[in-house]
């Protein structure tokens, strides 16, 4: 069969070219329109019940991750020369495209007691224009008496001041957002440095824009480093340009197939398939290098007393025939391996799978098809080409490892247990774990800042809780009651240390209350059963100020009620405290509002970005787990199809399982979490194990049905027939896996050093363990 196929090639090469180029120039003509995603990563399901309750939340009470915040420490603050300025400061970032809110300090409500027409009225608390000293001085004193502001917009124990920026929605999940957060960063560094002030930035839409640039900036880089460094590797090891611009040929049409795949589904580029043109490069290097090591070695072994295109078709004939078979098998393996993810509800991560699966099989037939045709009209190969076939250095390496196989098998399972002892040891050391921003360096301006809002706010991420009264109106009924639950229960998440003062409906009574007194600072509280009656009023009231307009304070209020007056939010800002704390904190919480609200009466419901953030994290490593669970079972039916022995088939799965638990196991040792980030090497590791394998074991059965000799020996054969090329296939991907060690992300740095450290082992396995294995276990099979 793939003797007639290789000679169908040879015969039609012109034809199956222009084909093969036509389909380049047309998904290419579409990778050039393939765009950015910008929309918050969609990890969860849709009809994950979590994922519905942020929906219904966002529905009735709007966004909570579009906020950006601003904030400086400085005792100077309320000097005249810095105020105003900070005022025009938050009148400018008020004019930036798409804010559609600031709420700062000089744009603060008062309530003032109307006593004539007994009802409260806003006001401003800094009147417009520039003021005098005494002017904001006097003002500054009512600010800092008013209790609803402090943790809010001001921490009186540091001098530290916030301004809150609400961002378009719409914007944010588009490509202008990078220009808005820009926008805003210059505007706010103006005044930082005509003040000599530090500015601090954060929040979502931040977080978020920044990180996602670096991310594309980085990949974008590494690609091309990954490309370059492949490219002089090859060079070194073919000694031939003609050789190293075929394999990159290949890879840059594979990377071309991908992203105008990706366009012609619908898809966009998010941070997690971003990868595929990296792997894309590190799954079609092997193939050129298989391809080229075989057509090398078979035009070696070709009588030299043919005429040279005789002989150069009798060596392209020998690869294909030979190759085509393992190189199929090696790309379905690493096809089930990526190509699982496609099983998953995730969207984000059934994109991945789609993509990556597809384009992981198209490299077979740009590889099978590309690299013979070309070689066909390239030059016949010149010793110098060959000459790494005889390389002393890696004959001695090989003579090395035929030693330890064929002699030292028991020091060889010896040491792979006490490995895998101290390996599964590290296992049951790793902790699942994840932070919003955890995969920054300590000394990034992102992480730095973050830890300032939650050294000065307790943090600013976002966690929602929503009370349902389950009737509508349900609000006004029992209001002493249920605004004294919620007011129990805000005060049990402020006393968390990770958690600022929640702000709810029960603040804006109590704000309204303090104003009710004439501005008293001690009357700041929960209403009684005197003044409710007046403060009722204003639970849904458009509290106007004098221009007619809805005044921030009243805006505050509303927004914590939905229009039936049945449901009410409590929304707090935490710190960044991970995965494995925030399920703790929402269960203690949950714990107490068990206690305060009668479910038969009250529904209570968290959300909010931080929730689905923690959701989406953990359905990742579950889909992720789950994934290559099926994908071992799946390769496995595959290699018994391939191979038609169980005992090869458990040759096949040891080594690629050893390599899998020894990278477990480091991490477990050395401190790595498992994360998204993190937890996608074991895939990556996986497809480029088994295809070391499938090339080993496929030329091992091919030499037992094509010589008559003893199994040891076959496998002495082939660990020399396949060892140079597994070699330098492996030299070649572990240094296009070491640059990405050189990120600014530890996610990166983890896939980088994590994958070349499998990709060590697995050559070690495939080239030690797996033959003794064979040794051990395998008779001679005859054809």
């Amino acid at each position: 069969m793939w003797g007639t196929l290789a000679r169908f090639i040879i015969r039609f090469r012109w034809l199956l070219l222009v084909l093969l180029l036509a389909v380049t120039a047309f998904l290419g003509y579409h990778a050039s329109k393939v765009q950015l995603s910008y929309e918050f990563t969609r990890a969860i399901p849709t009809d994950n019940p979590k994922y519905l309750t942020y929906q219904a939340f966002r529905q009735q009470f709007g966004e909570d991750g579009n906020l950006l915040v601003v904030g400086v420490q400085t005792d100077q603050f309320f000097t005249e020369k810095v105020f105003n300025d900070y005022v025009k400061l938050a009148g400018d970032m008020k004019k930036v495209e798409a804010v559609e809110d600031v709420l700062s300090v000089p744009v603060a409500t008062n309530l003032m007691r109307d006593t004539a027409a007994e009802k409260l009225h806003a006001a401003p608390l800094f009147p417009t224009g520039s003021l005098s000293q005494s002017t904001i001085d006097t003002c500054a004193a009512t600010f800092r008496n008013l209790p609803f502001y402090q943790g809010l917009l001001y921490n009186p124990a540091t001098n530290t001041y916030l301004m809150g920026i609400r961002i378009n929605k719409d914007v944010l999940n588009s490509k202008k957002r990078n220009d808005v957060v820009a926008k805003i960063v210059e505007v706010g560094d103006a005044f930082g440095k005509q003040h000599s002030i530090d500015m601090h930035y954060s929040g979502l839409p931040l977080i978020r824009t920044n990180i996602a640039t670096k991310v594309a900036r980085e990949m974008q880089w590494f690609l091309l480093g990954s490309i370059l460094l492949s490219a002089v590797l090859l060079l070194i090891c073919f000694r031939s340009f003609s050789a190293m611009s075929l394999s990159l040929a290949v890879v840059i049409i594979g990377v071309l197939w991908s992203l105008g795949t990706m366009v012609l589904y619908g898809y966009k580029i998010t941070i997690l398939n971003a990868l595929i043109p990296p792997l894309v490069v590190v799954i079609g290097i092997p193939n050129c290098i298989y391809f080229l090591n075989k057509f090398h070695t078979a035009w070696h072994d070709t009588d030299p007393s043919l005429d040279p295109a005789t002989r150069k078709r009798t060596a392209l004939t020998e690869m294909i025939s030979r190759m085509g078979v393992v190189t199929l098998f090696c790309n379905i393996a690493a096809a089930i391996g990526f190509g699982v993810f496609a099983l998953t509800k995730s969207a984000v991560l059934k994109e991945f799978g789609v993509v990556a699966g597809i384009n992981i099989m198209a490299l077979f037939f740009i590889s099978v098809i590309f690299i013979p045709v070309v070689l066909s009209f390239l030059p016949a190969p010149k010793p110098r080409h060959t000459r790494y076939l005889d390389n002393k250095w890696l004959l001695k390496v090989l003579d090395k490892l035929e030693i330890w196989s064929v002699g030292h098998r028991k020091m060889i399972y010896g040491v792979t247990a006490v490995i895998l002892v101290i390996s599964v040891v590290g296992i049951f050391r790793l902790k699942s774990e994840g932070y919003m921003v955890d995969d920054l360096p300590k000394t990034d301006k992102i992480y730095t800042d973050l830890k300032f809002f939650e050294k000065n706010f307790k943090g600013i991420m976002p966690l929602e809780i929503v009370i349902d009264t389950k009737r509508k109106n349900g609000l006004r009924a029992n209001m002493l009651q249920t605004f004294g639950k919620i007011d129990t229960l805000s005060a049990y998440i402020a006393a968390q240390p990770e958690m600022a003062r929640p702000l709810s409906i029960v603040e804006g009574l109590k704000f309204a209350r303090q104003a009710y007194y004439e501005g008293d600072s001690l009357q700041y509280g929960l209403p009684n059963s005197f003044d409710i009656g007046f403060l009722a009023q204003y639970l849904g009231g458009k509290s106007e100020d004098s221009t007619g307009k809805q005044n921030n304070f009243s805006r505050v209020v509303r927004s914590f009620m939905d229009s039936t007056r049945q449901r009410t939010r409590i929304s707090v800002n935490m710190a960044d405290v991970g995965s494995k704390r925030l399920p703790e904190l929402i269960s203690a919480i949950q714990s107490k509002s068990d206690q305060l609200f009668d479910t038969a009466r009250y529904k209570v419901e968290y959300t909010g970005t931080t929730v689905t953030f923690l959701e989406g994290s953990a359905f990742i490593i579950n889909g992720l787990k789950e994934s290559i669970a099926w994908a071992f079972l799946l390769i496995a039916l595959c290699m018994l199809y391939l191979f038609r022995s169980v005992k090869i088939l458990l040759c096949s799965l040891v080594p690629n399982i050893i390599p899998l638990i020894i990278t477990a196991g480091v991490m477990g040792w050395t401190g790595v979490a498992i994360k998204p980030s993190t937890v996608l090497v074991f895939s990556v590791a996986l497809g480029i194990a088994v295809d070391i394998t499938i090339r080993f074991l496929v030329n091992y059965k091919q030499e037992l049905q094509r010589q008559d000799k003893p199994a040891q020996e076959i496998v002495i054969d082939t660990i020399h027939k396949t060892g140079i090329s597994i070699i330098y296939t492996s030299l070649v991907l572990i240094a296009g896996f070491v640059i990405f060690c050189f990120s600014g992300f530890g996610g990166t740095q983890a896939l980088g050093w994590l994958t070349s450290l499998t990709l060590v082992l697995a050559t070690l396995t495939n080239l030690i363990f797996l033959p003794t294995l064979l040794m051990s276990f395998v008779k001679k099979e005859r054809k």
